[in-house]
């Protein structure tokens, strides 16, 4: 049980600060918006998206936050970094989807980890 603790964490904490530096970036960095408008997106779901970003990463890390809402971080991050993995595919080529592979990866093992820590505590919040 205390690998799985501690690749819980690790991954958890790498995708907690992932999101929590994108939704940052989304909001100051002018090249992010030329970056959305390349790949086809409107100018307002940068907005959302750094808006969800931020939240998902506090919703992640922060213990008090409920199983059952977790579940929804988990399932929106994993649905924010398909499509991001599709339209860089699909703009830039696999190259530039990388990071968002690597990012689906890291949180597919935290929630694998989550789920498995969870069945061995018994920790259900919700």
């Amino acid at each position: 049980m205390k690998r799985y603790k501690i690749a819980y964490w690790i991954a958890t904490t790498i995708v907690s600060l992932s999101g929590l530096m994108a939704g940052i970036i989304y909001f100051v960095n002018p090249m992010i918006v030329e970056e959305f408008k390349h790949l086809g997106f409107p100018g307002y779901f940068r907005v959302e998206l750094g808006v969800a970003q931020l939240l998902g990463a506090f919703a992640l890390i922060l213990p008090m936050v409920s199983n059952r809402i977790k579940e929804w971080v988990y399932a929106g991050f994993a649905i924010t970094f398909t499509s991001a993995i599709t339209a860089h595919i699909a703009v830039e080529g696999m190259s530039a989807a990388i990071a968002p592979l690597i990012s689906l990866l890291l949180l597919f093992m935290s929630y694998v980890c989550f789920h498995k820590l969870n069945k061995y505590n018994r920790i259900d919040r919700d």
